[in-house]
């Protein structure tokens, strides 16, 4: 771990706990500062709280009293999820508190280099992508981040040999003062948070901050498809690499006659690719630069694409059963990530939808349907869903409880060489705790079928 004196003797407030704010505590308590976390859980709900109060750190839990501000705190390291419209977080930046979030404080103390991924959609994916082509090049990478290992945990082991592939949300994006990726990858852009954000410009110029502190050593992997990504990266001191399904790019990663290529290397051939869906293509191509840029050889980059069939719940190839494959998509909480899974087929598919009900209709999902031939819906948006398939022409519409059912009634319907899909353009939440637990659910209903 690097040494650093900014926080030593300084009072810092953690807001908010979950992972990140643990490790935030933890390690603010090593680097000497007098830390206060702050956690609206009660105490006795709360074993994290309780191992930090065990740890000598200060504990105030139940509730975020506005009092706090009155204490003198010269840092707040909040979590994520917390808006800067909650009154604590308002009022410390009224009064010029830094706010930060934990992915700063891991840059501080890192030895290690990272590679940041950030945008809308596909950055799981490319993270892991990113994560498995380096680890096959033999470049040890650690990975952190939004996809489930707290950044601040990994930089503390982390050496200078080491490249800490991170994935970031604009949650965590807006702390950041010093964060300064060695690669940046911006993978699109779309409307999305802007119950979080005000304005889907604050969206982007959350997200656009993963390049703001590079310098000319540096690069920006940016999509080149899309002019909001293009207008994001044009002030960046990086050196520039794109990527692009339409266009060759002599400087960057692109497909020509069918091969995946980088700088007029060809890379590839994309029928070798085991993931489906042009969406996850663009997500290849950024990975094949990045990877590129560090060094990674073809052969690696190969075997990664030969075998890579997607992150969990996210387009995740399940099984083939009776020559029907499935593939469980849960991480499709909103119309536009149904619609790029529902894009990625050509075969026909049995479409399960359904969930949370937020007042849209899902007319937008008409186009993505041409190849369904039977819905199996479930959840509060089910009659919904029923009713934007029937005035596309589909009849073959079941209603179910919840995806357990789903299933075999969607094997019912199915014929062999059809895809089975769960992709929900819904939330969980009316029935399942996490998109996770529902993708979980999928999987084990699909090998009930056995």
């Amino acid at each position: 771990m690097k040494e650093t004196t900014k926080f030593l003797r300084k009072k810092v407030l953690v807001l908010g706990l979950a992972k990140s704010g643990v490790s935030a505590a933890s390690l603010l308590h090593k680097l000497g500062a007098f830390v206060t976390v702050n956690d609206k859980k009660p105490i006795s709900e709360n074993p994290e709280a309780q191992g930090l109060l065990e740890q000598g750190i200060k504990v105030i839990c139940g509730d975020h009293p506005i009092e706090l501000l009155d204490e003198g705190f010269q840092f707040i390291v909040k979590n994520p999820g917390i808006p800067y419209t909650n009154p604590l977080v308002d009022g410390a930046i009224k009064k010029g508190i830094p706010v930060y979030t934990e992915v700063e404080l891991a840059y501080l103390i890192s030895k290690a280099p990272f590679i940041g991924i950030t945008g809308t959609n596909g950055k799981t994916t490319t993270t892991t992508l990113i994560h498995e082509m380096l680890e096959r090049g033999g470049k040890n990478p650690l990975i952190a981040g939004n996809i489930g290992t707290v950044a601040s945990g990994v930089a503390e082991t982390a050496e200078s040999y080491n490249n800490i592939v991170i994935e970031l949300s604009s949650f965590q994006l807006m702390g950041i003062e010093e964060f300064r990726p060695s690669i940046a990858v911006l993978t699109n852009l779309y409307d999305a948070h802007l119950d979080y954000h005000s304005s889907k410009q604050e969206y982007a110029q959350a997200k656009g901050k993963i390049t703001v502190n590079q310098t000319e050593e540096d690069y920006v992997v940016y999509n080149a498809d899309q002019s909001d990504v293009r207008e994001l990266v044009i002030h960046s001191k990086a050196e520039h690499v794109p990527f692009s399904t339409e266009t060759i790019l002599e400087n960057g990663a692109y497909v020509q006659e069918g091969y995946v290529m980088f700088r007029g290397e060809k890379i590839l051939s994309v029928r070798d690719i085991a993931l489906p869906g042009k969406h996850n293509l663009e997500n290849i191509l950024a990975a094949v630069a990045v990877s590129k840029l560090k060094g990674v050889d073809n052969r690696a980059i190969l075997e990664v694409l030969q075998t890579f069939h997607g992150v969990k719940h996210r387009l995740q190839y399940v099984a083939t059963i009776a020559d029907r494959k499935f593939f469980n998509d849960s991480k499709a909480t909103n119309i536009l990530a149904a619609t790029k899974a529902l894009t990625s087929f050509e075969e026909p598919v049995i479409l399960l939808a359904g969930g949370l009900d937020r007042g849209n209709e899902f007319d937008e999902l008409k186009p993505a349907l041409a190849h369904v031939k039977a819905i199996v819906t479930f959840g509060q948006t089910a009659k919904k869903i029923e009713r934007v398939a029937k005035e596309v022409g589909i009849t073959n519409i079941k209603y179910v409880d919840n995806v357990e059912k789903a299933v075999p009634v969607a094997f019912e319907l199915s014929d062999p060489g059809d895809i089975i899909l769960l992709s929900p353009a819904c939330a969980s939440w009316d029935q399942y705790k996490t998109f996770e637990v529902r993708g979980d659910m999928f999987m084990e209903a699909v090998h009930k079928l056995n």
